[in-house]
Order: C-alpha cells, then sequence, then structure tokens
C-alpha cells in the first residue's frame, strides 16, 4: 500500500534528522565508526567514545534544537503577520537578543544571566516593534515588517559599536559568535528543553492557527481570540530566538526559507507544517555545522556562512519551481 505523500515525506524528515545527527558523530580529525557510538553513549568507547560524548555530540543536539527553534519561531510569526518575509532576523527579535546577549557578555555575564539578558532583548525588541507598528494609523504586516527591518538595523549598528569598542583579545571570539558558532554549545539540554515545549504549546494550537493564516477578521468570526493568541505567539518566539541565539549565536536564514520549503513540499496545514519546519531546520543546520567543522579541519568556520550556503541555493531552486 502507498503511504499518503504527507506521510511519506514526514518519514523522509524524520530520517534525515537521524542521517545528520549520525553524521555529525562521525564526522571528524579524529577517527569514529558506528562500533563507537552505542558504547560512547554508555560511557565507555575508550577515546573514540570521549570524543563523541563530550564533543560531538552536545554540538550536535545543540544545532539541532537551534535550527528548530528558529524554523518553528519564522513559521509561527510568518502565520501571525501573514506575510513571507516576517523571521526572527529580519522583524529584529534576533537583533535584541544579540544585542542584550552581547552586553551580558561585555560585563562579564554568563549562562543563566546571559540567557536572561538575551530574552529580555529579544522581547523588548519584538514589543518595540509592535508597539510602533500600531502607534498610528492603521495596522498592517507590511507596516510591522517595515517597523522590524529599522529596529533590526538600529540594533545592528549599536553590535557595530559595541564590537568597535571591545578588546582586541574578545573581538575575533565577539565575531564568530554573532556569525554563529556552536563550539561553545557544552550544555545543549536547555535548547532542547525550549523546543519541546514550543512544539508543546503549538501543535494544540494548529487549528487556530490554520484559521488565522485566512485572516484576522475571519478568525475572529470563527471564534479565534486573535489577541490572546498573538501575545502567546510573541513572547514564545522571543523566548525561543533568545534559546537560539545564547546558544550557537545569530544565524540567519533558517526562521526565513524553511518553514517556506516545508509548505512547498506539505501544504499549509499547521499540523504538517510546524513539527516538519523544526525537523527540517534542525537538519539543515546539523550539517551545515559539521561541514563548518569539518571541510578545512583543523579551522573552524561560521555555521552561519555554511547554513546560508546551503540553504539559499535550495530556497532559490523551489522558488523557480514553484513559479516556473
Amino acid at each position: 500500500m502507498r503511504l499518503p505523500r504527507h506521510i511519506a515525506l514526514m518519514l523522509g524528515l524524520t530520517s534525515l534528522a537521524f542521517i545528520s545527527l549520525a553524521w555529525a558523530l562521525l564526522a571528524g580529525s579524529s577517527v569514529a565508526g558506528w562500533q563507537d557510538v552505542w558504547p560512547a553513549l554508555n560511557g565507555g568507547g575508550g577515546t573514540a567514545g570521549e570524543v563523541i560524548r563530550t564533543l560531538r555530540l552536545p554540538r550536535a543536539l545543540a544545532a539541532f534544537a537551534c535550527g528548530g527553534l528558529l524554523a518553528l519561531s519564522g513559521a509561527l510569526l510568518q502565520i501571525l503577520l501573514r506575510n513571507p518575509l516576517a523571521d526572527p532576523y529580519v522583524l529584529g527579535v534576533s537583533g535584541g537578543a544579540s544585542l542584550a546577549a552581547l552586553l551580558a557578555l561585555a560585563v562579564g555575564w554568563s549562562g543563566w544571566a546571559m540567557q536572561g539578558s538575551a530574552f529580555v532583548g529579544a522581547l523588548i525588541a519584538m514589543l518595540l516593534v509592535f508597539a510602533l507598528a500600531h502607534r498610528r494609523g492603521p495596522w498592517s504586516s507590511t507596516r510591522m515588517l517595515l517597523t522590524g527591518v529599522m529596529v533590526a538595523s538600529l540594533c545592528s549598528a549599536c553590535i557595530a559599536l559595541i564590537l568597535s569598542l571591545a578588546p582586541d583579545a574578545n573581538l575575533r571570539g565577539m565575531l564568530y559568535w554573532l556569525m554563529g558558532d556552536a563550539s561553545q554549545a557544552e550544555h545543549p539540554l536547555i535548547a532542547l528543553s525550549v523546543l519541546l515545549l514550543g512544539v508543546t504549546i503549538t501543535l494544540p494550537l494548529a487549528r487556530e492557527l490554520n484559521l488565522l493564516a485566512r485572516g484576522e477578521i475571519s478568525a475572529r468570526a470563527l471564534g479565534v481570540n486573535v489577541t490572546h493568541l498573538s501575545r502567546w505567539v510573541f513572547v514564545l518566539t522571543s523566548l525561543m530566538t533568545a534559546i537560539a541565539v545564547t546558544t550557537i549565536g545569530a544565524v540567519g536564514f533558517v526562521g526565513l526559507a524553511v518553514p517556506h520549503v516545508t509548505r512547498f513540499l506539505l501544504g499549509h496545514d499547521q499540523r504538517i507544517v510546524l513539527p516538519a519546519s523544526v525537523l527540517l531546520g534542525g537538519s539543515l543546520l546539523t550539517c551545515a555545522d559539521t561541514l563548518a567543522r569539518t571541510l578545512l579541519d583543523p579551522v573552524q568556520l561560521p555555521v552561519g556562512v555554511f547554513m546560508a550556503l546551503i540553504g539559499a541555493p535550495l530556497f532559490l531552486w523551489l522558488l523557480s519551481r514553484r513559479f516556473a
């Protein structure tokens, strides 16, 4: 019996997620094989097991979790604003989180203090965009998008100012972190927990999100509390973006392109699009990070560069197929 198309594609995306994680565990200058993975996960495996367990596994899980967080955030914002260009990076949420996290680093904060600062920065950026877009005149998603671009530009200018004043000893690390660097992601459980929380919260809201995608007036007429739903989405996307930024830095493209790719492949039902976006976003970022650390080994390159190199051609190809 032939499986329905959306089920087959979801199984394919799930397989891609496992393949990308397996590749991340096995690829590198230190030789490791399939026979080393299971002993490594159980605390053994010698040198190869130690490399897999302490270096590659946390980095792979962090990259996958952050890719899923950014893709899910982008999918939610595109539904809420009904604009194909909406994503945490374009709307300034990523910029606000990056700016706050960079300020925390500059004063010597780390860990929970840095993540809390990034969340506050992301939330302030989102509230600022929302408030300015509603201040005068009729509200529209285009107006909010333009406001977000301006807020993102302001955050970028402040980040450039901080970098210009930073000591030379800290400058290289800051630049790599801003371009995306998963090498310091030693504790991925926070990002994985927030990703699980995001999926758990949004999947029950899939019906309301499907109605909202048709338009705010139609959604209200069918009983959706748009104001309440919007607030939850704003807070949740701010939290997810902040965790992603503090874990691996500011990585663009994922939140913008991945939801479009999943909708192109699977349609517009959010019950399918949201988990598919998580799987595809996590897989792509994991593959990009594996390439970033192995292509010019022992030199490690910023993962954000490879994310754009992988994703942009794929997205352009899908666009040419979609509008051909």
